[in-house]
């Protein structure tokens, strides 16, 4: 497959972490003895990553002076200055031409016990431009639900709970991607898939069976907080 990079988005604001996030961008929140990126990074060395692109925006001087130049995990380490909001995909077009290889893309919010490898091992036997990362939640309805159809009521169920396949916020994509991608502007994931599907194009689902955690919301961050802290706390 060549040689495996990767793309951390840690230029977003964060506004659902406030008032966290008003002093410390999601990639640096506390998460057992390190934090967000910590995890992050690391799980790309793991997987044989060499060089890691970091996009920044108003937290870019904390988060150069705390990564540095990525020595300690064994890679290297680039930033991109993201001047205005770009979305989750538009940010990359900075790197058109340096993403010649098969590269992941990951949110800096993402928190998980994945083992990326087997991501590219996945992704090499099922060619295609793009694999997503996913993951099944359960969602929990608290109230009854109705079922209706011209006022009279068809159907009812207490507190069900509805599970979906959801993206955990990883992808692995193909320097090809780039055929899906306005050369400007902003653009997000959303925008890429419904083009993707529209178009035929297909696209690979590697469904993970661990733990994920999105810490955009206090509450998540907190439960990430003790599960990080499981470990430490069993050995006690």
């Amino acid at each position: 497959m060549g040689d495996v990079m990767a793309v951390i988005q840690a230029g977003g604001l964060g506004t659902r972490l406030a008032p966290y996030s008003t002093v410390l961008p999601k990639a640096l929140m506390p998460l057992g003895e390190g934090t967000v990126v910590d995890n992050m990074i690391s799980q790309f060395g793991d997987a044989g990553v060499k060089r890691v692109f970091i996009t920044v925006s108003k937290f870019g001087p904390l988060i150069r002076s705390y990564c540095g130049d990525g020595s300690r995990w064994g890679v290297d380490i680039e930033y991109v200055v993201e001047n205005e909001p770009l979305g989750t995909i538009g940010p990359l077009n900075a790197l058109r031409d340096r993403l010649k290889d098969p590269f992941f893309v990951a949110n800096s919010d993402v928190y998980t016990d994945i083992r990326l490898g087997d991501v590219i091992d996945y992704h090499a036997i099922r060619p295609a431009p793009l694999t997503v990362v996913a993951k099944r939640q359960t969602i929990d309805i608290s109230y009854g639900v109705l079922e209706q159809e011209s006022g009279r009521a068809k159907g009812f169920h207490e507190k069900p709970s509805q599970q979906y396949l959801v993206s955990t916020g990883i992808y692995l994509m193909e320097p090809a991607i780039f055929e899906h991608i306005p050369a400007d502007g902003a653009f997000g994931f959303d925008q890429l898939m419904l083009a993707m599907l529209a178009d035929g194009t297909p696209v690979n689902v590697y469904e993970h069976a661990g733990s994920w955690i999105d810490i955009g919301r206090i509450d998540d961050l907190r439960r990430a907080q003790e599960h990080a802290a499981a470990p430490l706390m069993s050995q006690t």
